[in-house]
Order: C-alpha cells, then sequence, then structure tokens
C-alpha cells in the first residue's frame, strides 16, 4: 500500500475548495498550518515493574471560532502527521455544522489491548498532566476517539481537575453521565451517519428500504450507523472490524452482533453470516458503503473495485484526493467525513453546555437538535453542491471555509 501523508491529504482537499471558492491567499495560507502542536514523552511504571517512555501528541489547529475541540486516540499507529490531519478535519467539521469551536486531536503511541485498565489509567493521567498547560473548558476540550471511551475521559477529567484543585465537567466531553455526560453522546456519531445517509438517499429520490449496506469498522460508529439504519428499513449485509469479515446476503440482526462485539471485543467468535478476510469487505456487492474504520482505506488503488454508488464516511480521511477523483468520475456520491461523522462532536457540543450551564437535557432533547441541525447541514452542503456544480465533499469544505473566511474579516490577524 502506497505510503503518503495524510496532512499532505488534507492540505490538498483546503486547496481544491479555496480554488472553487477564490478563498483569499491571506487565510488559505493561515489554513495550510497548525497554530500549535505539543510532543510529549513521559515514563510509566508497568505492571511488571518496568518503565516504559510512551509518546503523545495534541495538535491545536486553528482557534479562530473558539477554543479547540476534538478526540485523544490511542493506537500504536499514531503519528505527528496524522495527529495534525485530524485536528484540521475537526477544524473543518465544526465550522461546517456552525459549532463555537476551533479543531485538535491528540493520540498517543501505544496498543491498549496489550495494556492493562491499571496501566491505561496511568498512561492516561500522565498524559493528560502533560497537556494540561493547553487544556481547558475555554482552550481546549479532548473527547474520545480510537480505543478511548468515557472511563479514559473520566480519568482525564478528574486529573485536571485535581491538579488545579476544583472539579471541572467542562474540559472533556464524552464523560459517564454521572459526571456530566450527555445523553445520547454514545451513539450520537452512528446516528448522525444514519441521518445523513437517509437524507441523501432522500434527495436523490431512492428508497432506503432494503438498500444494502456495507459496515467497514464495525465499533462504536459502525455499529450504531448499522442499528439505526436497519431501523429505517435498509439491510447491512457486510460488516468488517480488525478480526475479520463477515457476509449476509439477507442482512445481519445488528443487535445480535452487537452483542458479540459488547462480550468478545470483536467479530471474529459471531456465529452468523459467512466470514471473509477484513480487507475484502470493501469490494461486496452492496449500494452503500460507510467506511468507519481509520483512514486511507478507499484509495486510487482500490477505488475501483468498489461496486457501491454511495459512500457515507463514518471514518476520518477514509478516501484519498485520487480515489475521490475515480468515485466522483464514476458517478459516486460521497458524504464527506466532516458532515457524515459530525453528530459526535455536535452532541460533544451539547454536554460541554449542559456542562458550563450546570443545567442537563434528556436524551430526546439531545437527539432532535442533532437531527435538526444535520438535517439543515447537509440541505446546504447539497444545495452548494448543486449550484456550483462541485462533489459533496468540496462543497461541505466551501461551506466551512467560508464561515472561517467571515471570522476573520472581523477579528483580523494580530497583531
Amino acid at each position: 500500500m502506497k505510503k503518503f501523508s495524510v496532512a499532505e491529504m488534507a492540505r490538498q482537499q483546503v486547496e481544491k475548495a479555496s480554488r472553487a471558492m477564490n478563498l483569499p491567499d491571506a487565510i488559505r495560507n493561515i489554513l495550510m498550518c497548525p497554530k500549535r502542536m505539543l510532543r510529549v514523552t513521559f515514563p510509566i511504571n508497568m505492571d511488571d515493574g518496568k518503565v516504559q517512555c510512551f509518546t503523545g501528541y495534541r495538535c491545536q489547529y486553528n482557534d479562530v471560532r473558539g477554543p479547540t475541540k476534538g478526540g485523544v486516540r490511542y493506537h500504536p499507529s499514531v503519528t505527528e502527521d496524522e495527529v495534525i490531519a485530524l485536528a484540521a478535519w475537526m477544524t473543518w467539521k465544526c465550522s461546517l455544522v456552525d459549532l463555537p469551536y476551533g479543531g485538535a486531536k491528540g493520540g498517543v503511541i501505544c496498543d491498549p489491548l496489550k495494556l492493562s485498565e491499571r496501566e491505561l489509567e496511568k498512561l492516561t493521567r500522565r498524559y493528560t498532566t502533560e497537556i494540561m498547560p493547553v487544556l481547558g473548558p475555554n482552550k481546549d476540550i479532548p473527547a474520545p476517539d480510537v480505543f478511548t471511551t468515557s472511563k479514559t475521559m473520566a480519568w482525564m477529567m478528574d486529573t485536571f481537575s485535581m491538579i488545579s484543585g476544583y472539579t471541572e465537567p467542562a474540559v472533556v466531553t464524552g464523560k459517564p453521565e454521572v459526571l456530566g455526560g450527555s445523553k445520547g453522546r454514545k451513539e450520537a456519531t452512528g446516528r448522525g451517519v444514519a441521518i445523513v445517509s437517509r437524507e441523501l438517499y432522500k434527495v436523490l429520490k431512492r428508497p432506503l428500504k432494503d438498500t444494502r449496506i456495507i459496515i467497514q469498522g464495525f465499533g462504536n460508529v459502525g455499529s450504531y450507523a448499522g442499528l439505526f439504519l436497519s431501523q429505517m428499513g435498509a439491510k447491512v449485509v457486510a460488516v468488517s472490524d480488525a478480526s475479520t469479515g463477515l457476509v449476509e446476503p439477507k442482512g445481519f440482526d445488528i443487535a445480535e452482533l452487537m452483542s458479540v462485539i459488547e462480550k468478545h471485543k470483536c467479530l471474529e467468535p459471531a456465529k452468523t453470516g459467512r466470514k471473509i478476510p477484513r480487507d475484502e469487505i470493501l469490494y461486496q456487492d452492496a449500494d452503500l458503503l460507510i467506511p468507519a474504520a481509520l483512514e486511507n482505506q478507499i484509495r486510487s488503488d482500490n477505488a475501483s473495485r468498489l461496486k457501491v454508488n454511495l459512500v457515507s464516511e463514518g471514518a476520518n480521511g477514509p478516501t484519498t484526493p485520487d480515489a475521490d477523483e475515480i468515485l466522483e468520475a464514476r458517478g459516486v456520491h460521497v458524504v464527506p467525513d466532516i458532515l457524515a461523522n459530525s453528530g459526535g462532536v455536535i452532541v460533544s457540543h451539547y454536554e460541554w453546555a449542559q456542562a458550563l450551564s450546570g443545567l442537563y437535557w434528556e436524551e430526546q432533547e439531545v437527539n432532535d437538535r442533532l437531527e435538526k441541525k444535520l438535517v439543515r447541514s447537509f440541505a446546504e452542503v447539497w444545495k452548494r453542491s448543486q449550484d456550483m456544480k462541485i462533489s459533496l465533499r468540496t462543497a461541505a469544505y466551501v461551506v466551512a471555509l467560508e464561515r472561517i473566511n467571515e471570522v476573520y474579516k472581523y477579528r483580523g490577524i494580530f497583531p
């Protein structure tokens, strides 16, 4: 597989949108570079008595619209380049759905599956301490991401609070509800993928009922997207995770697959469907593909093998710019990541607002607010796409960059 810079990929997407909308060069130049990139290395006393050093990152890409917001991931493949790209995408995502945030991202190079819970807690608390100078409810607000959970956020919140000397629930989102987490947050990203996929079917005047769906990456996002879409009448006919791929032409019982994940942490023990190599999942016969794993999954060397005619990106950066061109030429509509998976950060904003105000909303109110914002955002992107005769991805970037450009018009460039 071709190695390339995902940060460069993010820059190419901005370049393409900048040309389409004639973004001023001064603003384009600002948006090509992250505002702050913090790299930390810290030791942890492991359970076996040995000391191991870990490297972590926190990138704050742009904060012109407000404090930065973004997840923290624990993964062996975390790199500085990846974190910069993810922080950039968070910047455009928050602007696109009109949240008062800039974008950030963090990560620690580790294999969380090989660490005990005690080691994970130590790692989380020490990482939080190292990046604490740039954290705060009005500075930078982390959230869960790959291999991090509500418990991870609870440890981060507690560490920040203990060092600060007061309890600060607004410093992270994605917390357990008992600590001020929002109802509906766990399902929010997957619910958002389902909502924008439904809206795409509406504008294309295609029936969602019995639509055949592939989900690559049956984790939190992919599983809930599949659950909600199946409740809308669609059929999930192929799924995968890191362990295996499964195919079932008649459609899976998503709740059953979710119970397998809950019990075994992977799909391998599932007794339903036909097993195939996980990477072959992309090339199955279906209508809609939801890539919900990691970035760089749909590339120039495999885009032509896809049999679907619609893609809704549950993951960040799953489609490379070259692959985008191939899919666009084939007439495949791609709902871009910065729109499709924005449900998580939208509900994170609601959680942050609730924590700051001390007021809490019922789940139905959270879900209603989420749906309203996503329906409006999708309609705005679709209209821009049709008016300018550009792809949904470029249209989403145009909307996002216009908002950022407008802020710079009023704020100016300091000093």
